[in-house]
């Protein structure tokens, strides 16, 4: 059983940056694969960014491409989502995801890949 706490949300103008800590308790990250998704209102839970459980190999949804930066510290057992130059359109509740052992391109922006969720943390950018 893994169990995930995302922090670091909050209110930020547009162009800034936040960090989003993910802690993991019970099974580390170093066996897991890891995704962060988000939910603006009214919208479907999509997919942002993720880390295969080996750390090398990272995926990014193309709208954060080259502003969110994904990565892990296993030694905290922590999965961090690093966001820059944000725009209004950021905005939404974002949540961490976790499932065990490997994970594949074409599996890795599904939201029923991943079986443990975090509670979500809000982020909100303002124009």
């Amino acid at each position: 059983q893994v169990q995930l706490v995302e922090s670091g949300g909050g209110l930020v103008q547009a162009g800034g940056s936040l960090r989003l800590s993910c802690a993991a308790s019970g099974r580390t990250f170093s066996t897991h694969s890891i995704g962060w998704f988000r939910q603006a209102p009214g919208k479907e839970r999509e997919f942002v960014a993720a880390m295969d459980w080996s750390g090398l190999n990272t995926y990014y949804a193309d709208s954060v491409k080259g502003r969110f930066t994904i990565s892990k510290d296993n030694a905290k057992n922590t999965v961090y989502l690093q966001m820059n130059s944000l725009k209004p359109e950021d905005t939404a509740v974002y949540y961490c995801a976790a499932t065990p052992g490997g994970i594949s391109a074409s599996r890795v922006m599904g939201v029923m890949t991943y079986n443990y969720w975090g509670q979500g943390t809000q982020v909100t950018v303002s124009s």
